[in-house]
């Protein structure tokens, strides 16, 4: 099992060189990753700050744990632009960066104040276009795409990627929805979110639920190439959670995602306190 925390793009973290002073104190600690929310406009007013510039500086002053957008919402970016993005960091840091990836949520404001596209399903179909562009230009062999919704006249990017044959792409995915665990299990890992579309209520992850999510990869992917389930959850400062840790990693998880969510659990600076004495387990 590997540790990550988890903080957003906004509030007091909008600043780069905060969040790069937190990501040198997450490796002095023995952390083995940092990952930054992706966001543009949360309400008007509040301070965001543009994730490949915090994971640009953070890259800069660390040199071992994993840098991670958790998530990129691919279907308001231009593929190509968020292409450069990624190898720009995955070079600076040396070929650490992990690419997370979504349809977006929520969809207000985010695309309702920028006239984006709000169905999600027309979102979902961008994403997968997208996700085929993204790695058609890593190549770094000549690259043309027509789709529905994106089309790119034939180019060669340079420089590739450090890491070969791409920079790790995981999937978001809204369990018990099952079209993007499928789309996750051909891409390199998970970030499982357990979501009631009907009922419009998130709730906890579980064991159970992550067994689940993990047999259903099993199910639909063909390569043997290792496979990372990463998951989200928060805990109290001082709590021992090590037995808790231990039933997750038994069904499958590789990552555990500590963060710290606005409004909910300890504050931030208890928070804080908390993860820069080492990760929940090890």
């Amino acid at each position: 099992m590997k540790f990550c925390a988890d903080v957003p793009n906004f509030g007091s973290w909008a600043d780069p060189k905060r969040f790069a002073d937190f990501a040198a104190r997450l490796e002095d600690a023995g952390w083995d990753g940092i990952s930054v929310w992706d966001h543009i406009l949360v309400e008007d007013g509040m301070e965001v700050a543009d994730p490949w510039v915090l994971l640009t500086a953070a890259a800069m002053v660390t040199d071992r744990i994993k840098l991670m957008s958790m998530v990129t919402p691919l279907p308001r970016r231009h593929p190509w632009k968020l292409a450069r993005e990624c190898v720009s960091v995955d070079l600076v840091s040396e070929g650490r960066l992990i690419l997370g990836v979504g349809i977006g949520w929520p969809t207000d404001p985010e695309f309702t104040r920028f006239h984006g596209p709000e169905d999600l399903r027309t979102r979902a179909d961008m994403l997968d276009e997208g996700l085929d562009i993204l790695m058609g230009l890593w190549s770094g062999e000549p690259f043309g795409f027509q789709g529905e919704h994106y089309q790119l006249e034939e180019v060669t990017f340079r420089p590739r990627p450090v890491q070969q044959p791409r920079v790790p792409l995981w999937a978001a995915a809204m369990w018990p929805a099952k079209r993007p665990v499928r789309r996750a299990a051909r891409l390199d890992g998970v970030a499982p979110i357990f979501y009631d579309m009907a009922t419009d209520e998130f709730a906890a992850p579980t064991p159970e639920g992550i067994d689940e999510i993990a047999r259903y990869v099993s199910e639909h992917r063909s390569s043997d190439d290792p496979f990372d389930i990463a998951v989200t959850a928060a805990h109290f400062p001082g709590e021992d959670i090590t037995d808790e840790i231990a039933r997750y990693e038994a069904v499958g998880t590789t990552w555990w995602r500590d963060g710290w969510v606005p409004g909910m659990g300890p504050s931030p600076d208890e928070w804080l306190a908390d993860v820069l004495e080492g990760p929940p387990s090890r």
